[in-house]
């Protein structure tokens, strides 16, 4: 197969063991470029806290978008699919681009595009910028209540622009931004599915290992984090244990239990996305033997190496 390449989307919640699938992958299907597609492995000094896979691990292999950001900025879906899209373009002339990872906006983000909102209108904008913030909360409040509730209501810059959304296109502004350009895209994608009991005890064996490898000091490095790089699983937590809130085995638990919630509700997000093909495996299968199944999905697709 010649250049351009066709890309490979690779998924799974946390834990399931995206990585050394991927790694796999990239050995046997040469030329590969490995694209990250989460949330959290955009951002450099929080490795540990979002297993990003090590460099030692990427040898070899060249990987895209992780650690480009610094923890102070701000990320979103628009932001990261446009990074990735020109990623994948670029990648795509002279290797197959993998894109692996477990944020299902994101990665719905770049296969099925988000519909396009409104540009900001400079007389409107002007008016807007006149009003008090507490007035643009209002606002914003009753056009777009369920926007509003997920939106940091004290960054005067989310508000107005997600005010001028509403008032520009007439909808709630949260409706708006769900929704995609292609919602039946042609994708060679898959998703790693592991029994939930058995992925909660990967993730249980998981989390003290972050704190041997030297989570803890990770996080106390961090100076300013953004709103995005704040929702990462662990940060909270580990915060709470360095003011003495919590002692180092309930912090564990904390994140434990969190990082569970965080699968399921990832579990409950690829099980409505029909172009990922549904990988099982189970806690005896190796990273070949996952490939191995994989490979002839990519071949029939017409995906090739």
């Amino acid at each position: 197969m010649s250049p351009p390449y066709f890309p490979i989307y690779l998924a799974g919640p946390t834990g399931s063991g995206k990585t050394a699938v991927a790694l796999e992958l990239a050995r046997v299907l040469e030329p590969v470029e490995i694209i990250n597609a989460d949330a959290f492995q955009v951002y450099r000094g929080m490795e540990i806290i979002s297993a990003a896979p090590p460099d030692a691990e990427r040898a070899g292999i060249p990987h895209h978008l992780f650690g480009i950001l610094d923890p102070s900025e701000n990320c979103d879906a628009a932001l990261f699919a446009t990074l990735a899209r020109e990623t994948i373009a670029e990648v795509s002339q002279r290797a197959i681009p993998l894109v692996v990872g477990g944020s299902g906006l994101y990665l719905k983000a770049i296969t099925h595009g988000l519909a396009p909102t409104p540009k900001s209108d400079p007389d409107l904008r002007a008016e807007l910028d006149q009003e008090s913030l507490e007035t643009l909360v209002s606002r914003y409040e009753a056009l777009d209540p369920n926007g509003a509730a997920a939106t940091n209501l004290k960054n005067r810059r989310y508000v107005t622009r997600n005010l001028e959304i509403c008032l520009l296109s007439g909808r709630p502004a949260s409706k708006l931004k769900s929704e995609w350009q292609d919602n039946h895209p042609k994708i060679c994608g898959f998703f790693l599915k592991r029994e939930r009991g058995e992925l909660y005890d990967r993730i249980n064996q998981r989390t003290p290992q972050m704190f041997h490898d030297g989570v803890v000091a990770e996080i106390q490095a961090l100076t300013t984090t953004s709103q995005t790089a704040d929702k990462a699983i662990g940060i909270r937590e580990i915060r709470e244990y360095l003011a003495g809130n919590l002692d180092e085995a309930a912090c564990i638990e904390a994140i434990r239990q969190a990082t569970r919630r965080y699968a399921k509700r990832q579990l409950s997000w690829f099980k409505r996305e029909t172009a990922f093909h549904s990988i099982d495996i189970t806690a005896s299968d190796s990273a070949m033997s996952i490939v191995s199944r994989i490979l002839p999905l990519i071949q029939a697709f017409g995906v090739e190496g």
